[in-house]
């Protein structure tokens, strides 16, 4: 009698995971409230149901509407919807056709541009840790068209279909959702970017989390990615963290998963824990990760999101304000694969936001994670004014070294754009290496400091001394805490962006 219990048991858990795998569901990232992406893209909906049968797909608002029509193979179905204009809220139904069939209906479905968050700590840090937060969170009910959604931290070793968990399904943004709780949801340089854009825009924008503290961009990676840097063997771990990452398992958890999905762009806020770990690879392994997250989102998405899709990131800012490690600002370089600034021929389509003049001795959370993400925002919306919408006049970024001419004693810098000279900081933050041959200068070479004698709109002046034919580069702000609060030496003109850290060689590399 008990062996004949235990098999009906079993018949009926087998069953019952049988009518789960069958039952019509949309994937885990699909839900009321959210926002798709709009025309002239073609959002992609896909998700579960029984094999063989069909799958009706309905998009309407009450005035039009539109149907796709698609059949479930190997438990999986998707349609690619034709192009909808920003608007809503629609109503969205997939109704499944089959022995039993069965209907699943969405509603308060936005259409705009979909940004995906990605990174870690300070992408993670919430809008109740932020400068005046309660005024952030305060505003939130004010912007009921910027929809927000978090996936939840999960590691794999395989690449995954869908998320295993979702922290935050799409919602209308409220103070309470916002300010959940320290470094869980929701961003605050996420949702900060998304409610300048929409103010911008004037139309709905959806906001995807997926971000975890404390990680490397390696873990966050393809190998395929990782192979092009000779990084995919490497799984050691990283002496700033409490626990060893492996490659690729973020990328297999938490962003694969979404490849399906049609997107506008992403920013990032990354890099700090790869100060101590393949640091000489970032410049490398950076870039690549970003080439690599666009040709495989544009795959998922049937070619929907764009194969060279906007990505913008965030220069780490700083850690201890006395050191003299050089780590951080080598990183800050490294983020520009090299060349100080974006986009350039290697990072095409990028922006950045320049972040080294936010620092926060007295953040609750260690001077690695500044309270200042207002600032660090507006620079990343300026960025994806310019280049991911094409607005023209607008600045986007500080000033960079146009040209270098030695003149006597002194060194002429001139800029690429007018500036703003800072004349009340105590150190300009400028420093030479001489050189007698075509040596090259290391971090480890001795730089001196190379005061500003005089500035005027576009350049400044360097007073390098007797040795100034010896001059073998030059270097800007090139510290882990290089100055105090928005007090750099050189902005642009109208006092918003500083210049980024920069080091130039005379003698080539």
């Amino acid at each position: 009698m008990c062996w004949l219990w235990v098999t009906v048991l079993l018949a009926a858990v087998v069953a019952q995971l049988e009518a789960v795998r069958d039952e019509l569901r949309f994937a885990s990232y699909y839900g009321d409230h959210m926002v798709l992406q709009q025309a002239p893209e073609s959002a992609v909906l896909w998700g579960y149901g029984a094999s063989g049968s069909k799958v009706v797909v309905t998009v309407t608002n009450g005035t039009s509407n539109q149907t796709k029509t698609t059949y479930v193979k190997n438990d999986i179905w998707t349609v690619t919807l034709e192009p909808v204009k920003a608007g809503g809220p629609y109503s969205l139904v997939a109704t499944q056709i089959s022995n039993s069939s069965m209907t699943v209906k969405l509603t308060d479905v936005l259409f705009g541009d979909v940004w995906l968050c990605g990174g870690q700590s300070n992408m993670a840090f919430t809008v109740s840790q932020v400068i005046n937060a309660s005024e952030e969170l305060a505003q939130a009910v004010k912007y009921p068209h910027v929809r927000i959604f978090t996936a939840a931290l999960e590691k794999s070793e395989v690449e995954l279909l869908d998320l295993p968990r979702v922290d935050l399904p799409w919602t209308v943004p409220t103070p309470e959702l916002l300010g959940h709780g320290n470094f869980t949801y929701f961003s605050a340089v996420c949702w900060l970017f998304g409610r300048d854009l929409h103010q911008n825009l004037g139309y709905p924008v959806g906001l995807v989390e997926s971000c975890w503290g404390g990680t490397p961009v390696e873990a966050w990676s393809s190998t395929r990615a990782l192979k092009k840097c000779s990084l995919a063997g490497t799984k050691d771990g990283m002496p700033l963290v409490e626990q060893v990452w492996e490659n690729t398992v973020l990328w297999n958890a938490m962003i694969h998963p979404l490849l399906n999905m049609t997107i506008k762009g992403a920013i990032w806020y990354q890099g700090e824990d790869n100060t101590n770990y393949h640091q000489d690879q970032y410049n490398c392994s950076f870039p690549a990760m970003i080439d690599d997250w666009r040709m495989a989102f544009h795959e998922g998405s049937g070619g929907q999101t764009a194969l060279d899709f906007p990505f913008g990131f965030v220069q780490i800012c700083t850690d201890q304000k006395h050191s003299v490690k050089e780590e951080f600002p080598e990183l800050r370089w490294h983020q520009t694969a090299d060349y100080g600034f974006v986009p350039n021929p290697r990072m095409k389509r990028t922006f950045m936001a320049v972040s080294l003049d936010l620092p926060d001795e007295e953040s609750p959370w260690g001077g690695i994670h500044p309270r200042y993400k207002q600032d660090v925002a507006l620079r990343l919306t300026l960025g994806a004014r310019a280049v991911a919408y094409g607005q023209s006049g607008v600045s986007f970024q500080g000033p960079f070294p146009e040209k270098c001419i030695l003149d006597n004693y002194q060194l002429n810098v001139t800029f690429d754009k007018a500036i703003f000279f800072n004349k009340s900081v105590k150190e300009a933050l400028f420093e030479v290496c001489f050189s007698e041959g075509q040596e090259s200068c290391k971090p480890s070479t001795n730089w001196t400091s190379a005061p500003v004698t005089d500035w005027d709109q576009n350049s400044v002046l360097l007073k390098v001394g007797e040795y100034a034919g010896s001059v073998a580069a030059l270097r800007y702000a090139w510290r882990d805490w290089p100055c105090d609060l928005k007090s750099c030496p050189v902005y642009s003109a109208d006092r918003v962006l500083p210049a980024p850290p920069f080091i130039l060689h005379r003698w080539p590399q």
